[in-house]
């Protein structure tokens, strides 16, 4: 073919798409040729002996740090998910506990200072005390507990000798808060 021919043959329309087909072709099979002839190349010996072996525990060392690092950010991603997830979830519980209240007809949250009794047990017994503070306030029936605060009582002895606790000392309960109906 001579150079005419070729010059004809490449102005025509129909033969540029068959013409880049065709180097298309070539630089696939080129680049075949090129990573077998890659994978048939040997590794390269891994070294032996004291240089050798400090060698992979450097390499070593450096994997098992990358993977704590991987590792750890992992968890803080995860932790800061959780902790939106628990932060949602505790507004929602207080919004639903905000509107049950609401709902209840003529209940109240009163304030008050009433001392729980001595259980037999020896575990405070703030039932009888809530139910009196509902009452002390003009609720006819009991009600529940919402705050309790517990103080440490000693004889005037005790802290005049420096102390906050010591022979006399106990602990009392009260009921502070209480939902009333």
């Amino acid at each position: 073919m001579d150079s005419r021919a070729l010059t004809r043959f490449l102005n025509r329309r129909a033969s540029r798409p068959a013409l880049g087909a065709l180097l298309a072709g070539a630089l696939v099979l080129s680049a075949g040729l090129a990573a077998a002839q890659d994978a048939t190349k040997p590794a390269p010996p891994e070294p032996q002996g004291f240089f050798g072996t400090i060698g992979r525990w450097w390499n070593q060392a450096a994997d098992n740090f990358n993977a704590g690092i991987t590792g750890t950010r992992d968890k803080f991603k995860n932790l800061s998910q959780e902790a939106g997830v628990a932060a949602r979830a505790t507004v929602d519980n207080a919004k639903s506990a905000a509107d049950a209240v609401a709902r209840l007809p003529g209940a109240r949250i009163v304030r008050g200072h009433e001392k729980c009794k001595i259980a037999p047990n020896g575990a405070p017994d703030c039932v009888a005390a809530t139910v009196a503070l509902c009452k002390s306030k003009g609720f006819e029936n009991g009600g529940s507990s919402l705050d309790m605060t517990t103080a440490d009582v000693c004889p005037a002895q005790v802290y005049l000798s420096g102390r906050s606790a010591g022979e006399g000392c106990h602990t009392e309960t009260f009921v502070s808060r209480a939902l009333c109906q």
